[in-house]
């Protein structure tokens, strides 16, 4: 399987990075990442700053790099930022006009997977793995449980794996990242993150933890304790 090193997630969370832990429990279920070294960004900042034609070269540039990939049957590409999985699953859609890449921009999106679609088709090995955190909160990304329609999933995985989760309230709500949101309308993304916070500390937890690499610098600037991506959580309670 491919997966898609992004921009972002390597250089703010260099020492807990997120698809090197991907890549180690993948290891352990007999799975290979290879990440291509000419994809980059998926060109979602871009799209949401209304820079179109930057943001189809990005899809550009990565269809080209994942495509040999392709051909010699790769089954999927793995994405663990949820915003990223959002947007490459949509290149079918933005690039249907290109008469050079909207078939391939097709296949593209039918083989991006959020790494919680993987992980709920295998089987864990769960007796390895012993949660030393039992009790956490989920923060469920918009671009995951609204834009890629995946809401529970996480969920499944973790309580099938030992944790206990808190109750949260409004899980739907935004948590004020929303890719440049937080930058552009900082009043109103501070609200929104001071509400989510609220809702997820209420049951004091141990830890939060998310799916998205952009909901957890923005809620990791307040809380009052650690954040994480659900995925190194996991990868920590293997034993």
């Amino acid at each position: 399987m491919l997966i898609l090193e992004g921009c972002i997630q390597s250089v703010t969370t260099p020492n807990t990075n997120t698809n090197s832990t991907t890549a180690n429990i993948l290891r352990k279920l007999g799975i290979t990442l290879i990440a291509p070294d000419k994809a980059g960004c998926c060109g979602a900042v871009s799209q949401h700053l209304s820079a179109q034609q930057e943001a189809l070269n990005f899809m550009r540039r990565n269809i080209d790099a994942w495509w040999p990939y392709i051909e010699q049957g790769i089954t999927a590409i793995i994405i663990t930022a949820s915003g990223c999985g959002a947007m490459v699953k949509e290149y079918g859609y933005h690039l249907k006009q290109d008469e050079h890449y909207a078939d391939k921009a097709q296949k593209i999106s039918e083989l991006a997977k959020d790494i919680s679609e993987i992980l709920l088709q295998e089987e864990l090995p769960l007796s390895r793995i012993k949660p030393s955190i039992k009790n956490i909160a989920f923060q469920s990304p918009c671009t995951l449980q609204h834009g890629q329609q995946l809401d529970g999933v996480v969920e499944s995985i973790l309580k099938r794996c030992g944790f206990e989760l808190s109750a949260v309230d409004d899980t739907h709500l935004c948590c004020g990242s929303a890719g440049t949101y937080s930058i552009l309308q900082a009043d109103l993304a501070q609200q929104l993150l001071y509400n989510k916070l609220t809702n997820l500390q209420r049951h004091q937890p141990e830890l939060i933890v998310t799916a998205n690499i952009g909901c957890q610098l923005h809620l990791q600037s307040q809380a009052s304790i650690p954040v994480k991506h659900w995925i190194e959580l996991l990868d920590e309670s293997f034993v």
